[in-house]
Parts: C-alpha cells; sequence; structure tokens
C-alpha cells in the first residue's frame, strides 16, 4: 500500500524574504546541477536559500550565495564547498526570456523555493522589482487585517 505525502512535505527551503522585499512578477521553475553529497544534504534539508541571488552570465543562469551544508558522514573524501556556484537548467526560451526582463531597470531574479519533483531537485525562481518602504508597510497592514478578518469569521461562525 503506497503512503500519501502531505503537501508540503517535499519542500525543501522557501525565500521568505523574497516576498517581503519584491514584488514577484513571473515565476519559472529551475533544475539545479549538484554533486552528490549536495543530494544527500538536501534530502536531509540542510539548505538555505535566504542570501541567495540569480544571475546570468552568457547563456548560462547562475545560482549564486546559496548554502548547502555537508553531512559529515558523506562527504570524507570529497573537498565540499557549501557556497559554490550552480547552474540552473533552463530551456534556452526560459533563458532569452530571464535576459530580457533582467536587464529593465528595477527588476531582478531572485531565488523563492527549493523543493523536490519526484526525484529531481528544482528551484522556482522569480523576476521581481525592489519594494519601496511604504510598500512594505503596506504589505504588513494587509497580512494585519487578513489575521484580524480571520479571528472575527472564526468568532461569528462558532
Amino acid at each position: 500500500m503506497a503512503v500519501k505525502k502531505k503537501q508540503g512535505a517535499n519542500v525543501i527551503a522557501v525565500n521568505r524574504r523574497a516576498s517581503f522585499e519584491y514584488f514577484i512578477e513571473e515565476r519559472f521553475e529551475a533544475g539545479i546541477s549538484l554533486q552528490g553529497w549536495e543530494v544527500k544534504a538536501l534530502r536531509a534539508g540542510k539548505a538555505n536559500i535566504s542570501d541567495a541571488y540569480v544571475t546570468v552570465k552568457g547563456n548560462e543562469v547562475i545560482l549564486l550565495g546559496s548554502i548547502i551544508n555537508p553531512l559529515k558522514t558523506s562527504c570524507a573524501f570529497v573537498v565540499s564547498d557549501p557556497t559554490r556556484t550552480r547552474i540552473l537548467l533552463l530551456n534556452k526560451r526560459e533563458i532569452a526570456k530571464l535576459i530580457g526582463k533582467s536587464q529593465r531597470a528595477g527588476y531582478t531574479i531572485v531565488p523563492l523555493k527549493l523543493y523536490w519533483k519526484g526525484s529531481w531537485a528544482k528551484l522556482e525562481i522569480g523576476v521581481a522589482k525592489g519594494k519601496q518602504e511604504h510598500d512594505k508597510r503596506d504589505s504588513i497592514k494587509d497580512r494585519q487585517w487578513a489575521r484580524d478578518k480571520e479571528r472575527v469569521m472564526k468568532k461569528a461562525f462558532k
């Protein structure tokens, strides 16, 4: 009998600051070129993408600043660099679209979520525009209002 996985069970790491710091306009799913010890560390959940960013060099999309801490048991003879640059795997059409959108003024590419899709590690990246200080305050107000609304509705239907 097959065991069902929970909906959010395959998420490895989430960049929560990205939605607070940026307006996410478009999202892409990219594969990641990983080494063996990195896959083992990801299975153990030893990843952090909160300080990471994505750049385009030539015809390659590169993930910089992500941290995958190696497991002590799997890296006895391999020299492991937790912050090495990792190449993201995208179609030529998607790379061309990313280049065009990221070269516009004020736009950047940020990693949003690292997750498993089957046996493949995938990274959700987004084309984003930076928020001003007043935009950040508005998002805090909206989040607070949604919380208050839920509390009122919960009390009303009890």
